[in-house]
C-alpha cells in the first residue's frame, strides 16, 4: 500500500512539474533582467521579459514547425535547468571595443512534443540583455526542414518603434533588392505595417515601459536563413519570419534545412537605457567564435575611393594613381577600385598599380559582382565567385596581382542557400588571406567575429544614395543620427561617409562639421572616405591632420548623450586618446555639455564651426566642454 501511495505521489509530482501553474523565472546575475517562462493552455511555450521589475515584453510565443514535426503546440516540459554561470573573453580586430568579457546565466528548458521528440530552448541572461535559441539534440542523417519559426515579441500598444522596412525582392535598380537600404520609420506604433508590405529588418529598436529594447539575431550559420519581423495580427505581436521566395541562390533552399543535431541562430534582446543599447556587444558575444586562421594580414583603417563622387569614369589607371597618392598622403592604408576595373584597367596595369601602391604603404581593394542570374546587373567582374572552384581561381589571381581584399556587391537576399553562399565566400577568402567587404548585402549578424577578415558590410542607405537623389540628401541628418542606435550597434557598417566640400548636383543638408564627425561615429573595419583629393585640399590643415589619424579598431566606446533620429554624442578610445564626436540631426541648434573627467589626457582640441567655417579651439579635462551644434551640424574632439 505504501509503495502504491509513493508511486501516486511521484506521479503527482511529475504532473505538477509538467503543468506548473506559476511561471519559471530566469534572472541575470545582477537581477535587473528576468524572464518568466511556461506553457499556455494549448501547451505552447511562452516567455515574458522584465527589466527592473517592469514588464517590457508581454506574453510572447516560442516554437518551431518542422516539415516532419510540430514543436509548437502540445509541448511538454521535461526539465528546466538551474542557472549555469557562463564566462568568456574574446578580442575583436575592429569595432567599438577590443577586449570583451561576457558573463551570463544560462537556463536550458528541455521539451518534448506530442510524438516524443526532443527540443531545447536555451536562454542566456547577461547584464545587458537576453539571447535565446532552439536546439534539436537528436542525431539524424536525413535532412530536416523548418517551415516556420513561431518566436514572437509582444509589446504594449503604447510602445514605440524605430524600424527599417524590408524591401520587396527583385525590385529596385536592376532587381537588386533586398539589400537593407531603406530609410527608418521612427517613433511609430509597434503594429504599424510598412507600405512595402514585407516586414521590418534587424536591428529593431523599441521603447516600452520606460526601457529601450533592441532586437536582432546573431550566430547565423549556413544551415539557416536570415529572418525579419512581421506583425502578426492574430498574435498581436511581431513574429520572426522567413524570407520571400525569390531570395535564394539558384536551385538552392529558401527556408532552413539541416541534419541533426541543430542549433538555430540566437534571438537577441538588448534591454536597458540608450547607453546600454549603444555600448552593448551582445551581437558579437553570442556570435560563433573566430574560425582558426592566421589574422596577421588583417588590418583595419581608412580607404580612399573615387567612385562614390566621381562615378564610373573614375575607374581608370590615372585616377587610381591619384587616389593611391591621396591615401598615402593621408596615412590611410587602403585604396578601393570599383566596378569594371578588369576591363577599364586590366590585369597588367592592375599589377602595376598594386606595386606602386605597395611603395606608398597602400593596399588595393577591388570590386566584384556576386551575381549569378538573380538580378539584371551588368557591372563586372561578374559570375566569377559562384562556386568554390571559381573562387579559388579568382582569389589566386588576386593574390598574384597583390590585391588585399574584395568588395562584393549585389547579393540576392536572405534565403538559406544565399546565407550559405556568404559563408562559402568568407571561408575561401580566409584560405587566400583576403579582406572582405559585402555590399548590396544582408546584415552580417556577428560574422565579423567568426570571420575576422570580414571588415565591413553595407546593408544601409549610405553615402552613395545621397549622391543619387536630393530626397536622400534631405533625410541624411536624421538618418545618420538613427544608425548608432540600431543598424550600427553590433555590426560594421560601410556607409562610406564624409563629404566636406560638395556633392555634384546635390545640395547637402549637413554641415562640414557634421560630416567630419562621421568616420568616428560610424563603426566599420574599413572606412571608405567619400571626399576626393580636390575637396580635401580645400580644408584647413588642422582638419586634414585630424583625418590622418582616425582609428577603426577602438579600445572602448562610451555613450554621452542622444536620441534616435535627433542627435548623438559618442566617445571612443584608442590607447590613451579619446575621440568625442557629436552630430545634430535636427534643423535647430542643439547645446551639449560634456564632463571630460573620464578622459586620460589633460588637454586636447575641439573642431566645430562658426559663420566662417571650421574653427579649432583648445579643450581641458578640468573644464566642462560646452558645444552648440549648428542645425544639422556637429563637432569633433580629440584629447
Amino acid at each position: 500500500m505504501k509503495k502504491i501511495f509513493s508511486c501516486l505521489l511521484l506521479a503527482a509530482s511529475f504532473l505538477s512539474f509538467a503543468e506548473k501553474s506559476t511561471d519559471y523565472t530566469f534572472v541575470n546575475s545582477d537581477k535587473t533582467i528576468s524572464i518568466a517562462f511556461n506553457l499556455d493552455a494549448k501547451k505552447i511555450p511562452y516567455y515574458k521579459v522584465f527589466y527592473k521589475n517592469k514588464q517590457v515584453i508581454n506574453t510572447s510565443q516560442l516554437g518551431i514547425i518542422r516539415e516532419d514535426a510540430n514543436f509548437y503546440t502540445n509541448m511538454k516540459i521535461l526539465k528546466v535547468s538551474k542557472a549555469l554561470p557562463l564566462k568568456s573573453s574574446y578580442s575583436m580586430l575592429q569595432g567599438k571595443r577590443k577586449n570583451i568579457d561576457y558573463t551570463a546565466n544560462q537556463y536550458t528548458v528541455s521539451l518534448q512534443n506530442s510524438t516524443g521528440e526532443a527540443m531545447e530552448i536555451i536562454f542566456q541572461l547577461s547584464h545587458d540583455g537576453i539571447g535565446l535559441r532552439y536546439h534539436f539534440p537528436k542525431t539524424s542523417s536525413d535532412i530536416k526542414k523548418i517551415v516556420e519559426e513561431k518566436t514572437t515579441y509582444n509589446f504594449d500598444a503604447s510602445a514605440k518603434a524605430w524600424l527599417q522596412p524590408m524591401s520587396k525582392a527583385k525590385t529596385g535598380w536592376k532587381e537588386t533588392n533586398p539589400s537593407y537600404e531603406e530609410h527608418y520609420a521612427m517613433g511609430i506604433p509597434v503594429n504599424t505595417k510598412p507600405a512595402i508590405g514585407e516586414g521590418w529588418v534587424y536591428p529593431a529598436l523599441f521603447n516600452a515601459n520606460d526601457a529601450w529594447v533592441l532586437i536582432t539575431e546573431t550566430g547565423l550559420q549556413d544551415n539557416y536563413c536570415g529572418s525579419r519581423l512581421v506583425y502578426n495580427d492574430t498574435q498581436k505581436a511581431l513574429q520572426v519570419t522567413f524570407p520571400q521566395k525569390e531570395e535564394i541562390f539558384p536551385n538552392g533552399a529558401l527556408n532552413p534545412e539541416s541534419q541533426l543535431p541543430w542549433y538555430t541562430p540566437w534571438r537577441v534582446i538588448t534591454v536597458g537605457s540608450l547607453k546600454t543599447i549603444t555600448e552593448s556587444t551582445l551581437g558579437t558575444d553570442l556570435a560563433d567564435p573566430a574560425v582558426p586562421m592566421d589574422t596577421s594580414f588583417i588590418k583595419s583603417g581608412l580607404s580612399s575611393w573615387s567612385w562614390v563622387l566621381l562615378k564610373d569614369d573614375s575607374v581608370n589607371f590615372e585616377t587610381t594613381l591619384q587616389f593611391i597618392d591621396y591615401a598615402s598622403s593621408m596615412n590611410w592604408p587602403y585604396c578601393l577600385i570599383d566596378a569594371d576595373w578588369d576591363t577599364r584597367i586590366g590585369d597588367a596595369k592592375m599589377k602595376e598599380l598594386a606595386d606602386y601602391a605597395k611603395e606608398k604603404n597602400v593596399k588595393l581593394l577591388v570590386w566584384y559582382n556576386s551575381s549569378g542570374p538573380w538580378n539584371g546587373t551588368e557591372y563586372h567582374p561578374k559570375g566569377k565567385l559562384l562556386t568554390h572552384a571559381d573562387r579559388d581561381k579568382e582569389f589566386t589571381r588576386l593574390n598574384e596581382l597583390g590585391i588585399a581584399g574584395v568588395k562584393i556587391d549585389f547579393f540576392g537576399g536572405d534565403g538559406q542557400s544565399m546565407i550559405e553562399y556568404y559563408h562559402a565566400i568568407l571561408k575561401d577568402a580566409v584560405t587566400h588571406q583576403l579582406l572582405i567587404n559585402f555590399h548590396g548585402a544582408t546584415l552580417p549578424r556577428g560574422w565579423q567575429r567568426t570571420y575576422p577578415n570580414l571588415l565591413t558590410t553595407e546593408a544601409i542607405k549610405g553615402e552613395e544614395f545621397i549622391t543619387f537623389s536630393q530626397e536622400a540628401a534631405d533625410l541624411q541628418p536624421s538618418h545618420c543620427t538613427m544608425l548608432p542606435f540600431a543598424r550600427n550597434v553590433f555590426d560594421p557598417m560601410d556607409f562610406t561617409p564624409m563629404v566636406l566640400d560638395a556633392i555634384p548636383n546635390i545640395k547637402r543638408k549637413t554641415t562640414p562639421a557634421f560630416e567630419l564627425a562621421l568616420p568616428v561615429l560610424f563603426l566599420s573595419g574599413i572606412q571608405h572616405i567619400a571626399e576626393t583629393p580636390v575637396g580635401m585640399a580645400k580644408m584647413p590643415k588642422y582638419v586634414v591632420d585630424y583625418l590622418k589619424d582616425i582609428p577603426t579598431n577602438w579600445d572602448d566606446s562610451k555613450f554621452i548623450d542622444g536620441y534616435p533620429g535627433k542627435y548623438i554624442v559618442m566617445a571612443r578610445k584608442k590607447d590613451n586618446v579619446w575621440h568625442i564626436v557629436g552630430v545634430n540631426g535636427q534643423n535647430i541648434a542643439k547645446e551639449i555639455e560634456i564632463d571630460l573627467s573620464f578622459v586620460t589626457n589633460d588637454s586636447g582640441y575641439v573642431i566645430l564651426e562658426n559663420e566662417k567655417g571650421f574653427q579649432q579651439l583648445p579643450v581641458s579635462k578640468k573644464t566642462k566642454l560646452k558645444v552648440t551644434m549648428k542645425p544639422n551640424g556637429g563637432f569633433v574632439v580629440k584629447i
